[in-house]
């Protein structure tokens, strides 16, 4: 017997029989759709993550929050976003395959939402006409992101249910932050560094 051989053979004997493998790994601890969505959770997750949360009581306010905003300035916006969240007080540039250096020139961005996880404060796009291509959130120095309510839901697995997983998906938990081994925070390293989520109601 050689030393190779006797080390496997205590390591079989420690280890002693092998489970059985379930047929299917038992998926009930947290079904897609359970509880209830909470928006006051999502906004206090959104604030401790340094976003800032403009709650709209109906979505005609939504131009005067991104006119509050990034009024006066060039903003760019996807192809399919609604045309009456912007105000005249902005230029729009509308993305139709702009390059890096032009989506950076601009002073900022104004999406829709995907979907938004109110347990971890978390909002996913899923580059959809209203939301355009992952690059035109990124590269802007403030994103501007109009989200109704009945796209809130309690957790991640609900959200996952929402989405399809083939599509490119971000996720934003508040402005873009990083910090160093001394634990210096430096917002806007790999993406905006500031992010108001406009909150309107249900359609």
């Amino acid at each position: 017997m050689t030393a190779r051989d006797l080390v496997l053979g205590r390591i079989r004997a420690a280890l002693g029989d092998t489970p059985a493998v379930p047929a299917e790994v038992p998926r009930g601890y947290r079904p897609a759709g359970s509880g209830a969505a909470d928006l006051d959770l999502l906004v206090h997750r959104l604030a401790d993550y340094r976003a800032t949360v403009h709650r709209c009581a109906e979505e005609g306010e939504v131009a005067q929050v991104v006119h509050r905003i990034l009024g006066g300035r060039r903003v760019v916006i996807p192809p399919g976003l609604p045309p009456h969240w912007l105000p005249d007080t902005v230029t729009a540039v509308t993305d139709e395959n702009l390059t890096a250096d032009q989506i950076a020139a601009v002073d900022g961005v104004v999406t829709a939402a995907a979907v938004a996880v109110a347990e971890t404060g978390t909002i996913i796009l899923d580059a959809g006409p209203d939301q355009g291509r992952r690059m035109i959130s990124l590269l802007p120095d403030v994103h501007v992101c109009v989200l109704r309510t009945d796209q809130v839901v309690a957790g991640v697995s609900s959200a996952l249910a929402r989405v399809d997983p083939r599509r490119p998906l971000t996720w934003i938990s508040g402005p873009s932050a990083t910090s160093d081994i001394e634990l210096n925070r430096v917002e806007g390293v790999h993406g905006p560094r500031h992010l108001h989520v406009v909150t309107v109601p249900r359609a």
